[in-house]
């Protein structure tokens, strides 16, 4: 038994050989797959139905139910997706003008303990297989366009990278979802070792590191994960990369006021990422987490400090602001309001 949304487009047509099936019953396939968005292999009516019986069988379609969904006013949805084994992930549908991306989840849970994380306050309890992984993209897809993927939800996607991996080249793939690759985001801690296999790919998907300090004593507070790969490992790993890939790596730098958000904290910021050759910062003020009541929100003053700082030392830089404020936005928060002993507000 095979999920069918762990099959990558071009190895159809070897599984319907082995069967003695015709090989125009792949597009068959992947037409009910990612044009139809079946939810069940008898709503794919062009193929026979003892043939959907076997897809059943032995290959079946990964259960994702959307057990709760959180709004805000600015129009951003975040879904809680419930899988067979009971755990549940989240997914983000963010809308743009002229765009509408989707942010997913790799792990339930994360073992990277950020110390500004819902998602890494419970820990991490498994990683998504690559079914899974595309069961969600799927679930936000039914309910519009995607034109964009950030690997930003739960979890650290270099710490299950081979399911990752395999999931984001279906949804790539000409003939499955056809989401071009530049237009899909990995977001890492900084695991380092992913770095190289990332490189290697050849696939041109961007790459995000999230940073949030520029001094190893302060980063390490805040993302036990810099304790392994500490900023002179981590930046160097991002300039290979960019060496090899002549492509742009962005920095994620999270404001939190009174933590990291002084002018030193930004000068430090503009020095380490000027060591990385095609760099760019995104700047983006903290989402108030419900576990750290003690980590605020930093004011607009603070905000376009840091912005004219780094534009000043000539680091590309965009400043991002908060979307979903109202709609539980710091990733791992509407799981925690699902978990056994939460607390209902």
């Amino acid at each position: 038994m095979k999920p069918a949304w762990s099959i990558l487009p071009d190895e159809w047509k070897p599984i319907l050989a082995e069967r003695g099936l015709r090989p125009f019953r792949a597009d068959q396939i992947l037409q009910a797959l990612y044009r139809d968005y079946i939810t069940d292999w008898d709503q794919a009516t062009t193929l026979p139905k003892d043939f959907r019986e076997t897809l059943k069988v032995e290959f079946p379609l990964t259960k994702a139910e959307t057990l709760d969904v959180s709004k805000a006013s600015d129009g951003t949805q975040k879904l809680l997706i419930g899988f067979e084994d009971g755990n549940s992930v989240e997914t983000v549908l963010i809308p743009a003008t002229g765009r509408f991306t989707q942010c997913i989840s790799t792990q339930v849970g994360c073992g990277m303990g950020c110390a500004f994380c819902a998602s890494g306050s419970q820990g991490v309890v498994r990683s998504l297989t690559a079914d899974e992984i595309v069961a969600e993209y799927m679930a936000g897809r039914r309910l519009g366009e995607i034109t964009n993927i950030v690997v930003m939800g739960m979890g650290e996607p270099f710490a299950n990278y081979d399911e990752t991996m395999r999931a984001l080249k279906l949804i790539n793939a000409g003939k499955g979802p056809n989401l071009g690759a530049r237009h899909i985001t990995l977001s890492t801690c900084g695991v380092v070792p992913g770095f190289r296999r990332l490189a290697d790919e050849g696939i041109q998907f961007e790459l995000s590191v999230s940073l949030h300090a520029a001094s190893d004593g302060l980063r390490s507070q805040l993302m036990p994960v810099n304790r392994k790969w500490p900023l002179d490992e981590l930046l160097e790993a991002c300039a290979e990369y960019t060496r090899k890939t002549k492509r742009i790596i962005t920095f994620e730098y999270t404001v939190i006021k009174g933590v990291n958000d002084s002018r030193a904290c930004a000068e430090d910021l503009a020095r380490q990422v000027k060591r990385v050759p095609m760099a760019k910062v995104n700047l983006i003020p903290l989402s108030p987490v419900a576990h750290r009541p003690d980590f605020k929100t930093p004011d607009d003053q603070t905000m376009l400090m840091f912005l004219d700082v780094l534009m000043k030392n000539r680091v590309q830089t965009m400043l991002r602001r908060s979307r979903g404020k109202d709609a539980d936005a710091a990733c791992g928060q509407l799981r925690l309001r699902h978990l056994p002993g939460a607390k209902q507000q």
